[in-house]
């Protein structure tokens, strides 16, 4: 029988992305999310490009706004479509800071960057956010992909630090930080029902 986990993991790693107000690009990962976000942007997929986060440890792949933000540009992003949200220092700040500034702004679709070991919960604490604010924004996964599971990035490999996301799952699961599976499949519900498929 399949797990409520397993229907979750299918849902975010198979999402229907649509064009998008925002790319948030969550810190972390060193530099191996950042050209996702150039690519959706460059496709006209998402019309701008939030880096969200302000933690600052090379050693667990968290580099400054101001390392990553040169080569963005660099690559024909222009400054104006370049937001560095700088107040948060986790995932669930990111998820309350971004949200706040997408409904401040009238941005109602965002498309989520994150690595595909760390997407599931970050789509998970996003939702739980969206939710909780009845935004009603429409929130789509866009995993970077072809990532190696197994080499050393120099702060563990992949396949190592996906357990650790699974327990952290769990963790924040028991203090009502994430979106429950029921959520998730109902909130998947109404999302495609306004897909233009």
């Amino acid at each position: 029988m399949i797990t409520d986990r397993e229907k979750i993991l299918a849902i975010v790693d198979n999402d229907c992305l649509r064009h998008s107000d925002a790319a948030i690009l969550l810190e972390g990962d060193g530099f191996f999310r950042f050209q996702k976000a150039i690519d959706l942007y460059k496709t006209g997929q998402v019309d701008r490009i939030i880096f969200s986060g302000n933690i600052i440890d090379k050693d667990y792949g968290s580099f400054p706004y101001d390392e990553v933000a040169p080569l963005i540009l660099k690559q024909g992003v222009p400054e104006k479509d370049l937001i560095h949200e700088a107040k948060s220092r986790h995932t669930r700040e990111q998820a309350l800071e971004v949200i706040n500034m997408a409904m401040e702004n009238g941005w109602t679709k965002l498309a989520l960057v994150a690595s595909h070991e760390h997407q599931y919960r970050a789509y998970l604490t996003f939702l739980r956010v969206v939710l909780d604010t009845g935004s009603g924004i429409i929130l789509y996964n866009s995993p970077v992909r072809n990532l190696n599971w197994f080499v050393d990035s120099g702060w563990g490999m992949r396949f190592e630090r996906l357990a650790a996301e699974i327990e952290r799952i769990e963790k924040y699961s028991e203090l009502g930080h994430l979106a429950t599976a029921d959520e998730v499949i109902e909130y998947q519900k109404w999302k495609e029902s306004l897909l233009d498929l």
